[in-house]
């Protein structure tokens, strides 16, 4: 695995803020900072677990997506966000775990 960026939920407006509509929520790139710090804020309507919607996540690249939910408790099931992505949510001790396979 290799670390991609941290995730942190916010109901504030902040910075360079990108809509994603398809998703119901309103992300910073992490590209944009060498610690690949992502603000997220969900729209009220955005049906996600509370876990995720509350509560920072790391989230880090899988060479194999299947391989690394083997076993897992899986809190998101595996979904495509954008184009040659693919990204699933996993619990470890109460923390949200973003896993994300890039098909390009």
């Amino acid at each position: 695995m290799k670390f991609s960026h941290l995730g942190v939920p916010t109901s504030d407006h902040f910075d360079g803020e990108i809509d994603l509509p398809h998703l119901k929520m309103t992300v910073s790139d992490h590209r944009n900072n060498p610690y690949g710090i992502q603000w997220m804020r969900f729209w009220e309507d955005a049906e996600y677990p509370d876990l995720v919607k509350n509560v920072p996540h790391v989230a880090f690249e899988v060479e194999v997506m299947a391989k690394a939910l083997e076993g897992k408790k899986v809190i998101i099931e595996p979904n495509s966000p954008s184009e040659g992505l693919l990204v699933a949510f996993i619990e470890v001790n109460g923390v949200p775990i973003e896993l994300m396979e890039y098909k390009i």
